[in-house]
Formats: structure tokens, C-alpha cells, sequence
């Protein structure tokens, strides 16, 4: 079993930043894909960014430019750092990691941007 452990959420001002981390029980190689997903109210969950085999990244549209995401091996961590806040980035942020046969999530951290 894999445990995904989200933490780094809070509430900034438009423009600010924050950094996300989600700390995996396992060494995230181990994944095909590791990644931050968002689900804000009233809408589906959304992939933000995601992470595959030797640091190879990818990012939605919204994002781009200002969100990244990257990895530290020795402590089983994957972070997203957050630039550039804006007030549609408001949601719950949620850490996934998946192999060809099954998928993880955290428990979600909560972002508030205001305008």
C-alpha cells in the first residue's frame, strides 16, 4: 500500500506563491507517473502538472509558466512551487501516482487565492 501525504496549502493574495509538497511511502520512481491534480467546487478534477520517467514534465495550459513540478528523490517528496497565484487557481490540490495497474491519491491541501 502507498500512502500520499499533501501538505503546503494556504491562502495568499493574487500574485503570490506557495509550494506544495506530497511525501510518498514509496521511492516515486516506483510510479509510471507522479502528479497534482486540482478539483475546484462545482467542477472535475483537473490535472496541473505531472511527472514520468527521467524528470520528463508536463503541464496544463493554465499553468504553464507558472507552476512547476519536480521532485526530491532522497526524501520521497514531490512538490509543485505555485507562482503568480490567481484567484481561478482556487481549489483543492491533490498529489496522484500511478503504475500500469493501480492509482494513488493524498488526501488533497486546500489553496485560497483572493483577488
Amino acid at each position: 500500500q502507498v500512502q500520499l501525504v499533501e501538505s503546503g496549502g494556504g491562502s495568499v493574495q493574487a500574485g503570490g506563491s506557495l509550494r506544495l509538497s506530497c511525501v510518498s511511502s514509496k521511492n516515486t520512481f516506483r510510479f509510471s507517473a507522479i502528479s497534482w491534480y486540482r478539483q475546484a467546487p462545482g467542477n472535475q478534477r483537473e490535472l496541473v502538472a505531472s511527472m514520468s520517467g527521467v524528470d520528463n514534465t508536463n503541464y496544463a495550459d493554465s499553468v504553464k509558466g507558472r507552476f512547476t513540478i519536480s521532485r526530491d528523490i532522497a526524501k520521497l517528496t514531490v512538490y509543485l512551487q505555485m507562482n503568480s497565484l490567481k484567484p481561478e487557481d482556487t481549489a483543492v490540490y491533490y498529489c496522484n501516482a500511478r503504475t500500469s495497474f493501480i492509482e494513488y491519491w493524498g488526501q488533497g491541501t486546500q489553496v485560497t487565492v483572493s483577488s
